[in-house]
């Protein structure tokens, strides 16, 4: 009796030893999190036709023009992510002392800098913080959801397997990253009817396209539902991204790091959809180029309440 006694203590000490085990290996596939380094970088503009004639830009402006705009398209983010949310940031460089930063870090923040990307893949929202012209904003949207494609090609990233998807994105009118030259036809039937005024408007050569098509790299060997920016929806992390001038490339992922990062949305700013920010800064935009075109000199910054 004694040693029956016994050994259903040993089974009962067996089995609650196990089911601690299971629950640690329960909770850590709870608490799984990853860390991807992404690289980014958009083709730049043809500055160059726009520099040519204009006795105003010296060789010297030229270049600083060009080397900014470099910086503002070559960009480092990392990317903080778990099976549910994840945050998507620029890894910033300092800034040369003395230069004025606050058009810079405006027109960074156009070009697909600044501030923190938080995206729930569960709840299938995202929130940006972006600070245009002084003002902060704080745009709260529904995820938007691309029709992926997904494709029988193959390649190797790093050390995973990936496969390719593709799909048809609605540009966002406020990610000037997407801005292209117009056609020379275009372009030249507007200098014609230009031919009279003094000062013509830069952004009269450019546009934004309506829609681009992306080509995604993802690997099912890190199954979670996430990517860089607002992409999302692949069976696998997305390692890679083109569209019609951007390239995102991913250099470096982290697996469960005993240091665990805080996956929460940024809170500050005034409350915005995607729509209405998007028409704040095309506005503004319109603003800024009517006022150049007359001649009107800086224009205004003042942007709402």
């Amino acid at each position: 009796m004694k040693k029956h006694l016994i050994f259903l203590m040993m089974l009962a000490s067996i089995s609650n030893s196990y089911a601690q085990k299971q629950g640690t290996s329960a909770m850590g596939s709870q608490e799984f999190q990853g860390m991807a380094v992404y690289e980014t970088k958009t083709s730049a503009p043809d500055m160059k036709s726009r520099f040519s004639g204009n006795r105003e830009i010296t060789p010297e402006m030229q270049k600083s023009i060009e080397e900014r705009m470099k910086k503002m398209l070559e960009k480092t983010f990392i990317l903080n992510f778990d099976k549910a949310a994840s945050i998507y940031k620029e890894d910033e460089k300092l800034d040369t002392p003395g230069q004025n930063n606050g058009g810079f870090r405006m027109m960074s923040s156009m070009m697909g800098g600044g501030g923190t990307y938080y995206k729930n893949v569960k709840e299938k929202t995202f929130a940006v913080d972006k600070e245009f012209m002084g003002k902060e904003f704080l745009i709260k949207d529904t995820l938007p959801k691309l029709q992926w494609k997904l494709e029988g090609e193959t390649k190797k990233i790093g050390d995973y397997t990936c496969y390719k998807a593709t799909a048809v994105k609605k540009v966002v009118q406020s990610d000037f990253r997407n801005f292209r030259q117009k056609k020379q036809e275009e372009t030249k039937d507007k200098k014609e009817e230009k031919t009279e005024e003094k000062k013509t408007n830069f952004m009269d050569d450019f546009e934004m396209p309506k829609e681009v098509n992306v080509i995604a790299w993802y690997t099912p060997e890190i199954p979670v539902n996430q990517g860089p920016e607002g992409y999302w929806g692949l069976p696998g992390l997305i390692l890679e991204v083109s569209d019609d001038k951007t390239v995102i490339l991913c250099s470096k992922i982290v697996l469960n790091s005993k240091e665990k990062t805080s996956i929460k949305a940024p809170t500050k700013g005034k409350v915005v959809t995607q729509k209405e920010y998007d028409e704040i800064v095309t506005t503004k935009m319109e603003e800024m180029k009517e006022q150049f075109r007359r001649g009107g000199g800086r224009p205004g910054i003042r942007i709402g309440n």
